[in-house]
């Protein structure tokens, strides 16, 4: 899924880099939303609906209003300037869908972890995967209507996140919100591969 600027297009150009972006977090936190809401061509989604099967397995405190959730990925594109497209790959948010995130994992550059402060502790099972495998992310919190406001250090120490790893504040139903996420993570991978300086 990766690639590199490497083959000249028709105009003498470039064709543009594609790179592999996840989109993680709990349960109810907003991942489908977010790839919804950035991506410029009709986002396929894997959305079934929450029966009572899952009563007892699938923790919808806190998101009662839940009626749906996402059983494999979904999946969006966004092209980022004329010479970078991010290929987006939600992952499931519960425990019994985590035997998925490698596969998904497979080939991308970094994640966007989306956290909701109704339900903090949900997002430590991404964080912690992220950083096991030394892969770049961010964290983006979810600011939903009526959720417990605190500000970015408060997040920041409830999830002991490193200092290098970038927290937003994000709106995941916005478009203009959702991208600046993305511009954030991939900053981050940049930054993340310079060499350190010399001193």
């Amino acid at each position: 899924m990766v690639s590199t600027l490497s083959e000249p297009a028709a105009g003498g150009g470039l064709l543009p880099s594609t790179v592999k972006i996840l989109i993680a977090g709990g349960f109810g936190a907003g991942k489908t939303t977010y790839v919804g809401a950035v991506s410029e061509i009709e986002p396929l989604t894997t959305e079934e609906r929450l029966t009572e099967v899952g009563v007892g397995i699938d923790d919808t405190s806190g998101v009662d209003a839940k009626t749906t959730t996402t059983v494999a990925m979904d999946f969006g594109r966004i092209t980022i300037t004329s010479d970078l497209v991010l290929y987006l790959f939600g992952t499931p948010g519960q425990d019994r869908f985590s035997y998925l995130w490698d596969e998904l994992a497979l080939g991308a550059i970094g994640a966007v972890v989306l956290a909701d402060t109704r339900r903090l502790a949900d997002c430590f099972p991404s964080v912690d995967y992220f950083e096991r495998h030394g892969t770049p992310f961010i964290v983006a919190v979810n600011c939903f209507d009526g959720a417990p406001v605190y500000d970015a250090e408060e997040v920041r120490m409830a999830l002991d996140l490193d200092p290098q790893v970038p927290l937003v504040l994000c709106d995941a139903r916005n478009r203009k919100s959702a991208k600046q996420g993305l511009i954030s993570l991939v900053q981050h991978v940049i930054a993340s591969e310079e060499p350190a300086p010399v001193g």
